[in-house]
């Protein structure tokens, strides 16, 4: 799974409903999501331990990579397929060595010297943004469109866009030359997460 089919990347919200969670996760796979991302800030290890053995028996069974946001003790735990980690969290050249040559890394990066330096430390993709306004990250910095465009334009490996994106907005993206685009509430917060991710595939393989 190193080189993972980003195309449409799901980040996971707050799991208050555990069944609920999982369920919209199933489902939103079932749309067309092709990475799943688990983003637990507040949940405790072993919380966040369980939820991750749980996500990771759906993603499992439709063959989608599971990636852990920050927590590299968890990744190695349930044997994950990657990690991603921020530009506050543990040193991308660091989180490569803990997690081997044959995992996933993904570094956030809000600008051309962070995203260079990610490439250099080893990894595998950029997620960037926030793209749009967003209430899932208060702390997110602002890129605009063009500065995502220059961010993809100087790195070799994939950018996915991240921050806000909605089906109505996502089609605005696809002249950047992004791979991907990274969703939470277009998905997590959605009646129907199904169709939402089929709808947002359906832009970004056009």
């Amino acid at each position: 799974m190193k080189n993972p089919d980003l195309s449409l990347y799901l980040v996971t919200d707050k799991s208050d409903d555990v069944e609920k969670f999982i369920k919209t996760i199933e489902e939103a796979i079932k749309g067309g999501v092709t990475i799943v991302q688990i983003r637990e800030k507040t949940a405790t290890t072993l919380d966040f331990y369980n939820l991750a053995l749980k996500v990771k028996e759906i993603t499992t069974k439709y063959n989608v990579p599971l990636i852990i946001n920050d927590r590299i003790d968890i990744a190695l735990a349930i044997d994950a397929d990657g990690i991603h980690v921020g530009q506050t969290d543990m040193p991308c050249e660091v989180t490569r060595k803990l997690m081997g040559p044959d995992k996933i890394v993904g570094v956030s990066a809000s600008t051309i010297k962070e995203a260079k330096q990610a490439e250099k430390d080893g990894a595998d993709y950029i997620g960037t943004g926030a793209i749009f306004p967003t209430t899932t990250k208060d702390d997110a910095e602002k890129v605009s469109k063009k500065e995502l465009k220059e961010i993809v334009d100087s790195i070799d490996i994939p950018v996915v866009a991240i921050g806000g994106i909605t089906i109505e907005n996502a089609p605005e993206l696809i002249d950047t030359g992004i791979k991907g685009l990274s969703v939470v509430s277009a998905i997590m917060s959605s009646d129907n997460p199904k169709l939402s991710s089929q709808k947002l595939l359906n832009i970004i393989n056009s």
